[in-house]
């Protein structure tokens, strides 16, 4: 077993917190290179820092980020009170959006056993999904992914936010990632900072209730950083 992955189960140990698992699966082909992958690693470090200062959420909220491509994880499910700092991202690659999401839906599974195992409540998990550009990989498992995002947010048992970045980005695919018939979200220009420190205030909200409870996010802070574009 990784390293990190022995970190994360002491965590488990150590701090019994209720935890809710964020998976940030982020778009870091090629065509994000120059300003968009700068905005994007500040928008991160704006987002572990806004948790961190949070003396709840630091030690509620666990962040994975994988990024595509090729699809692979970045860092494991760690509180930001163990690892404060967010990983410096670069841009390489095509967009296989599919593996991507497989790969982090795979991960989030495996923490909510680890949460079970260990006898830790857990809030739905999230699953923050950005791209500026049409999907590569396979599109057979890009339609399987489509569907276990759907089931698994129709179920409660996930939230998704689906978000493309310029004016390359798919929305149609993103679309069939919303579930409830709602369209993708639409990102202001490269105003990653705006998203991420919506994100960082909704994760305090959800970590300050009682795990299985439904909580409404601030809908109207929405429009601060995003469009609906069917």
């Amino acid at each position: 077993m990784a390293a990190a992955s022995l970190i994360g189960l002491d965590d488990l140990v150590d701090n019994p917190t209720a935890r809710v698992a964020i998976s940030l699966c982020l778009d870091c082909s090629y065509s994000m290179s120059g300003a968009p992958i700068e905005e994007l690693n500040a928008g991160v470090a704006s987002f572990y820092k806004a948790v961190n200062d949070d003396e709840i959420a630091r030690f509620s909220a666990e962040i994975s980020i994988v990024t595509f491509g090729p699809a692979q994880k970045e860092t494991d499910f760690q509180t930001v009170a163990t690892h404060p700092h967010a990983p410096v991202l670069q841009a390489s690659g095509d967009t296989p959006l599919g593996e991507a999401v497989q790969l982090s839906l795979d991960l989030l599974e495996q923490r909510k056993q680890e949460y079970k195992d260990n006898g830790i409540d857990y809030y739905q998990p999230w699953l923050v999904l950005m791209t500026d550009g049409q999907p590569t990989g396979s599109s057979a498992v890009l339609s399987a992914q489509i569907s276990r995002v759907q089931q698994l947010a129709n179920g409660r048992k996930l939230v998704v936010f689906p978000i493309g970045i310029g004016d390359g980005a798919d929305m149609s695919t993103l679309n069939r990632f919303a579930p409830g018939g709602r369209p993708a979200f639409k990102l202001q220009g490269l105003n990653f900072q705006s998203f991420f420190s919506w994100l960082s205030a909704s994760v305090s909200r959800v970590s300050q209730s009682t795990p299985g409870d439904g909580v409404e996010l601030d809908a109207a802070g929405i429009q601060s950083w995003a469009t609906f574009k069917l």
